[in-house]
């Protein structure tokens, strides 16, 4: 379902930037279900160059079960621009929920215009899907821009509409980073740092993936997924409690 979204934003990467690629940790680029009738293969990529410091897509291949598509690309600390967050997902061919948007590291005002204003001609095209749902699992004042395509939807208006507006969007990302002046003060740095930071955590404690990842490679894998590749500046609760 999303195989050309993937090969779409590997081409986009591989091209335009000097990637190389970044360690994932052994056992969590691949595997496959063991579990029930219908088997499931989950592969990751990893990247980083210059301008990004993180680059990481996953694809959920269970057939007709379950397509799902996960991409988040985070900027290298030197830049403040907001992350680019992607997931497609669809279950038994039906239920399609698409989320895309460049999320935000700071709420001020100035930081929404230089960046987040940016989306809005692409969101006011593309409002067949900015659906306005409410949000189940996070606060959408955090880390979510009012201009987030977020929406449930059918597979003609995923191959019709998403895709021109996933290529869009993408295209409008590459555009603010080639204009994002480098930060250079080590205060404005480590700013930014502790944002990306905190972004894992609040992502980690709250993705609701991971019962899914649990349901099909199990509950110890799916941890470790969790917290050593999708968010790894996150900490267990378990142990940030200790």
């Amino acid at each position: 379902m999303y195989q050309k979204f993937q090969a779409f934003l590997e081409t986009e990467i591989l091209t335009r930037f000097e990637v190389v690629n970044r360690p994932i940790p052994t056992g969590l680029d691949y595997k496959i279900s063991e579990r029930g009738k219908n088997q499931a293969t989950i592969k990751s990529w990893c990247y980083q160059c210059p301008q990004f410091r993180k680059i990481r897509y996953t694809y959920i291949d269970a057939g007709d079960t379950a397509q799902i598509f996960n991409s988040v690309i985070y900027p290298s600390y030197n830049y403040d621009l907001p992350i680019l967050g992607i997931d497609f997902l669809t279950f038994g061919q039906v239920k399609n929920l698409v989320v895309l948007d460049f999320q935000p590291l700071f709420k001020e005002p100035n930081y929404q215009e230089k960046y987040i204003e940016k989306m809005r001609p692409l969101w006011e095209k593309y409002q067949d899907l900015a659906h306005n749902l409410p949000m189940k699992f996070y606060d959408a004042n955090q880390y979510f821009s009012k201009y987030i395509l977020f929406a449930k939807t059918d597979a003609e208006t995923v191959t019709n509409r998403l895709f021109p507006a996933y290529q869009d969007y993408i295209s409008l990302y590459w555009k603010l980073q080639e204009e994002a002046e480098p930060i250079t003060q080590l205060s404005e740095i480590q700013l930014v740092m502790e944002a990306q930071k905190d972004y894992d955590q609040y992502s980690a404690e709250r993705d609701p993936a991971s019962g899914l990842f649990s349901s099909y490679f199990g509950h110890e894998w799916a941890e470790r997924f969790l917290y050593e590749f999708l968010f790894e500046d996150a900490v267990p609760l378990a142990v940030a409690t200790r």
